[in-house]
C-alpha cells in the first residue's frame, strides 16, 4: 500500500507541474516567449525531478500510515 500512495503522490505532482507549465498558453502570444524561455523550461524539467522527492518527504506520514 505504501508503494501505491507513493506512486500516486508522484503522479499527482507531475500532473500539477504539467498543468502549471501549460497554463500560460492562454496568455497573449508575445508573453509566451518569456514564460517558455529556455531557462524556465529547464527549471520546470528540474522541478519534474526534484518536486516528487520533496512531496514524498513532506507527505511521508500520510504515505506510511494511510491516515487522513
Amino acid at each position: 500500500m505504501v508503494a501505491v500512495r507513493m506512486v500516486a503522490s508522484v503522479l499527482a505532482t507531475w500532473v500539477a507541474l504539467t498543468v502549471l507549465v501549460l497554463a500560460p498558453a492562454a496568455l497573449p502570444e508575445h508573453w509566451q516567449y518569456y514564460v517558455y524561455s529556455p531557462a524556465s523550461v529547464g527549471l520546470w524539467m528540474l522541478a519534474m525531478l526534484v518536486a516528487p522527492v520533496v512531496v514524498c518527504f513532506v507527505k511521508w506520514p500520510w504515505i506510511r500510515s494511510g491516515g487522513g
